[in-house]
């Protein structure tokens, strides 16, 4: 029954964080460290970032991208997206290989160990 209870529980509680290797997302802080060094993030670029790690190995559109980080009324187009994510990998250091570019449709979070 104990063990029913704590699957449960860990199911229902949100992640604080996601980690892989030295790329560390604090989602309560609305940080990220790289290799343990803060990284400064815009608040789109923490936001993607957020976004696609959450669901991580999902393909996801630009347009899916576009909505949820800038809300369904936003004012852009897939350029907007695609020029964040080059911002993005630039701060992510020997990670930027985490954003995962989907040719003709979006991009995804994908770790080496998958």
């Amino acid at each position: 029954m104990n063990v029913i209870v704590n699957r449960h529980k860990a199911q229902s509680q949100p992640k604080s964080e996601i980690v892989w290797r030295g790329l560390r997302i604090d989602l309560l802080g609305r940080c990220v460290f790289v290799d343990g060094v803060k990284t400064e993030l815009t608040a789109k670029e923490y936001g993607i970032l957020a976004y696609l790690a959450e669901n991580k190995g999902i393909a996801l559109t630009r347009g899916q991208i576009l909505d949820a980080v800038w809300g369904y009324d936003a004012i852009g187009d897939d350029r907007t997206v695609d020029w964040q994510i080059k911002l993005l990998r630039g701060k992510l250091g020997d990670y930027r290989g985490c954003i995962v570019t989907l040719r003709g449709m979006g991009y995804k979070f994908e770790t080496a160990d998958e």
